[in-house]
C-alpha cells in the first residue's frame, strides 16, 4: 500500500479549512512521519463511578430522566504503530464497534483518517499518533500559532439547591470562572440560582441548559427574567425545542440572557436573524466540527463544545481542538465530577483558563494504574 502523497495530504486538510497549517504539517511528513503505520491495537471497556460527593444526587437526576445508568464506561483505545508510537483515547463506541473500526484501521497510515468523522472518537488516538511522529502538539495539526490556553467549564446536573452551591463554591475554589447548570421540573431553577450565586463571587459566570424541558416561550420568560436579576446568569440553553424556529423569534430581545442553542439541522435562520448568541456541539469531531469552528469564526457565533465528556484524554484533545479554532468559546466536560479521568497530569484551571499541553500528541499520560482499577472483565 502506498503512502500518502504530498497533493493527497495538502488536499485532506485544506478542503477542512486548516491550510494556514498545511506547510508546517507537510515538511514535517517528508522527513518520515506519512510513513507511519498503524500495526496493532488494544480495546480496554472501562467503567468508572461518579465521585462520592454527587453520586446519589447525580444517579437521582438521571433516574427521573428515565436514564437508568449508575456509571460512565469509556472504551480506552491503544492504537500501536509500527514506528512504536501509541495513540490514546475513548472511543465513546461499544467496544465491539470499536474493534472493528480499529481492525480496518492495521496496515494503513493514522494520515488517511485525519479528519475523519466517521470514525468517532478513534480520531483522537490517530491525531495523537500524527501529533508524536511530527514532534507537535495535537493544537498545531490545526493551526499554525494556536491559543495557550483555553475556557474550560464546570457541569453540574440538576441538584438541589445547596449541593448546586456546593458545587459552584469548588468549581471556583479550583480555578474555574464559568459553571454550567442544569435545570429539570423536580427543582426549582430560581432556588437553585439563589443558593449558587449566594456561594461564589461576582465574577463567577453561570449559564443555564433547560434540555427543552421549559417547553414554551411564556414559562421561558418567566424564568428568564428572574434568573437575569442574578448577576452571575449569563446565558440560557435550550429553553425550547430545537426546531422551534418561530419560538426564537420570540424570544429574541426578550430574555434579557444570551441565548443559546444545539446545532440545528439548518442553522443559517437563528444566525442571519440575531435568534443565538452562541451554538452547543458535540459530534462529529472530525472535519464536521473544524467547518463548524470556521463558521462561528465568519458569523461571529462562537461555538460551546461537548464531545468529549467522559474521560480526561478526550477532554485533553478537545482542549486542543479549542486552542486552533477561535470560532469555539467554551469546552464542557464532566470528568471533574468522576472518581478519575485516567490522566496522570491534573486538569488543572488557574484563573479561569486551562493551559493547553505543548507536548507531541496529546501530551498527557495515561494512568495505567487507573485503567487497572477500572477495567471491566
Amino acid at each position: 500500500m502506498s503512502k500518502p502523497n504530498r497533493r493527497e495530504l495538502i488536499q485532506s486538510l485544506t478542503v477542512a479549512g486548516v491550510g494556514s497549517s498545511a506547510g508546517s504539517l507537510l515538511a514535517a511528513a517528508q522527513n518520515g512521519a506519512a510513513d507511519v503505520r498503524i500495526s496493532g491495537f488494544e480495546v480496554i471497556p472501562l467503567r468508572v463511578p461518579m465521585d462520592l460527593r454527587v453520586r446519589e444526587a447525580w444517579q437521582r437526576s438521571w433516574f427521573l430522566q428515565n436514564r437508568f445508568q449508575t456509571h460512565h464506561e469509556p472504551v480506552l483505545v491503544k492504537l500501536k504503530t509500527d514506528a512504536g508510537i501509541v495513540g490514546i483515547g475513548d472511543s465513546m463506541l461499544s467496544p465491539a464497534r470499536t474493534k472493528a473500526i480499529a481492525e480496518k484501521m492495521v496496515g494503513r497510515s493514522p494520515w488517511e483518517y485525519l479528519l475523519d468523522d466517521s470514525i468517532r472518537a478513534l480520531l483522537v488516538p490517530i491525531c495523537d499518533i500524527v501529533g508524536q511522529a511530527l514532534e507537535l502538539p495535537v493544537s498545531r495539526l490545526f493551526a499554525r500559532n494556536p491559543k495557550q490556553r483555553i475556557v474550560q467549564t464546570w457541569w453540574s446536573q440538576c441538584f438541589k439547591p445547596d449541593l448546586m452551591a456546593s458545587e459552584a463554591k469548588i468549581a471556583e475554589s479550583r480555578g474555574y470562572k464559568v459553571h454550567k447548570v442544569k435545570a429539570r421540573p423536580w427543582e426549582d431553577p430560581v432556588e437553585q440560582a439563589e443558593a449558587i450565586c449566594g456561594a461564589i463571587s461576582r465574577d463567577m459566570r453561570v449559564w443555564v441548559d433547560a434540555n427543552a424541558w421549559w417547553g414554551s416561550v411564556g414559562r421561558t420568560l418567566f424564568i428568564s427574567e428572574r434568573l437575569a436579576k442574578l448577576h452571575n446568569y449569563f446565558a440560557i440553553e435550550s429553553p425550547i425545542r430545537r426546531e422551534l424556529l418561530d419560538g426564537y423569534r420570540q424570544l429574541k430581545g426578550k430574555v434579557g440572557l444570551a441565548v443559546t442553542e444545539h446545532m440545528p439541522s439548518d442553522p443559517m435562520p437563528y444566525i442571519r436573524e440575531g435568534l443565538l448568541d452562541a451554538i452547543v456541539v458535540g459530534f462529529p469531531m472530525g472535519r464536521t466540527l473544524i467547518q463548524r469552528a470556521l463558521m462561528a469564526e465568519v458569523t461571529g457565533v462562537p461555538l460551546w463544545v461537548e464531545h468529549s465528556t467522559r474521560c480526561g484524554i478526550n477532554q485533553v484533545f478537545q482542549a486542543h481542538q479549542a486552542a486552533a479554532f477561535p470560532g469555539i468559546e467554551y469546552t464542557i466536560s464532566v470528568t471533574h465530577m468522576l472518581e478519575n479521568d485516567f490522566v496522570v497530569e491534573p486538569f488543572e484551571m488557574k484563573e479561569g483558563f486551562y493551559e493547553v499541553p505543548t507536548k507531541p500528541g496529546l501530551g498527557i499520560t495515561l494512568d495505567e494504574d487507573a485503567v487497572d482499577k477500572y477495567r471491566i472483565g
